[in-house]
């Protein structure tokens, strides 16, 4: 067994779950066989422990790393101020550079407070709404993270939260308390929603949800929900955690032209290093006054820092176009190499967050194609966030890598057998989406 492998089946036995995100267990993609751990990231390669060498054609560092990994630029702006000094007894002055910038590229905003992480920032948002309306009550649309405000909404008789980007999360450890303060309705539902604000509608302090994730939303569906949440009384906040910076600069509402009350950022916003914000009108933030929330190392310099570097970065290169350019040549790829083979496989999803799908044998084929790519030295999913760093010259190496595997794939379809593509990945199969954390 490999070094990588080994740590990581010790790692199973001493941290439960064997890692900190989900999204980066080893079970999601071709278990025994995906490198768990890396040495080295630069631009889109990475080595793991083994000195092994990929192309990373997967989500680049989960969403955080839209400028590609080890940003020179991001780079030397975090190692000055680490050089400086990164934590001490006073405020890091680029926090209000930071809010200054942020509040200048959403001019609807006048206000930020920072945290690290997307869960953190998603429960301060939230908890601000409810300081600020004086109400219990959030209704929520798409993927917001772990924190019990989000998970509260599974503690009905039904798993609300299933068509939310990932199903089966449970709220074993969520208070029963918060049962009836969540509830759901699904994107481009205007019924749905209708039916949250007839119920609900007196008693919801907010409506949180991405603007978008894999598909624009259908005309007139943002300014309906913005119009009905403020009419109940509540606030509109936008997750822009995954979505944000990599459809349009500053977030995908400004160019689908509908302010919220608050957006949340984090991922992209620090190319790799620990930041979070929340921004928000005057009259939306002014609950943070009236509530505490408060953590030491929402005080450090690291993560300003890095999020001044990265926005710099990211309006100097336009990398939103470029992300949208190297996602549709991905998409493309898929699609073409699919027909050439005639694979039951279609692409899917906006080109800066770009997905194909098996349409047969769909988890088996999933585990084949990424063990199969991993052969030719790429992590390869069905799922592709485009960095700055992955030129045309590496999607001509990823065009003729697919193009390899699918054939290798076509050739095993041909026998029509499942058992036959258990046996050709050569190990267990991948959990089917995001399931409870086991050994």
């Amino acid at each position: 067994m490999s070094k990588t492998q080994e740590l990581y089946k010790y790692a199973k036995e001493h941290i439960p779950g064997g890692t900190q995100l989900l999204s980066k267990r080893a079970e999601q993609f071709a278990p025994e066989q995906w490198p768990a751990y890396f040495t080295k990231a630069k631009g889109c390669e990475v080595w793991d422990l083994d000195g092994n060498h990929y192309y990373d054609m997967t989500l680049s560092g989960i969403g955080a790393c839209l400028l590609g990994y080890a940003d020179p630029d991001v780079s030397e702006a975090v190692i000055n101020r680490i050089q400086n000094g990164s934590m001490s007894t006073l405020n890091p002055p680029e926090e209000v550079e930071l809010a200054d910038k942020l509040c200048e590229i959403h001019p609807w905003a006048s206000q930020a407070r920072f945290a690290r992480t997307g869960g953190e920032i998603g429960a301060v948002a939230v908890r601000i709404a409810r300081a600020t309306t004086g109400r219990d009550m959030v209704a929520i649309c798409g993927y917001h993270g772990w924190s019990d405000w989000y998970l509260a909404a599974n503690l009905g008789d039904e798993p609300a939260l299933d068509g939310h980007h990932i199903k089966g999360l449970k709220a074993n450890g969520v208070p029963q308390g918060l049962r009836n303060t969540a509830v759901t309705f699904l994107y481009d539902s205007k019924e749905e929603f209708d039916e949250v604000i007839r119920k609900y509608g007196d008693r919801l302090a907010c409506v949180i949800m991405e603007p978008m994730r894999n598909t624009l939303p259908e005309d007139g569906f943002l300014e309906y929900v913005r119009d009905g949440i403020h009419k109940a009384g509540g606030l509109l906040i936008y997750d822009e955690i995954t979505i944000g910076w990599r459809h349009g600069f500053g977030g995908a509402h400004l160019s689908l032209g509908v302010n919220p009350d608050m957006a949340i950022f984090a991922k992209a916003l620090g190319n790799g290093h620990p930041i979070a914000a929340v921004i928000g009108t005057e009259e939306a933030m002014k609950g943070a006054h009236e509530t505490f929330i408060s953590s030491t190392y929402w005080t450090e310099s690291v993560g300003p820092v890095a999020a001044l570097a990265t926005i710099k970065k990211m309006e100097e290169t336009r990398i939103w176009e470029h992300a949208n350019k190297i996602g549709q040549m991905a998409k493309d790829t898929w699609d073409r190499m699919a027909k050439k083979h005639n694979l039951p496989a279609e692409s899917f999803g906006r080109p800066c967050l770009a997905h194909f799908k098996f349409t047969k044998y769909p988890q088996e084929l999933k585990t084949l194609y990424v063990a199969l790519m991993l052969k030719k030295g790429f992590l390869g999913t069905t799922g592709f966030y485009p960095s700055l760093a992955h030129t045309p010259e590496i999607m001509a190496l990823h065009e003729k890598a697919v193009d390899e595997v699918f054939a290798e794939i076509a050739e095993i379809l041909k026998k029509d057998s499942l058992d036959e593509i258990k046996k050709a990945i050569g190990g267990p199969c991948s959990d089917p989406g995001f399931q409870r954390l086991v050994k």
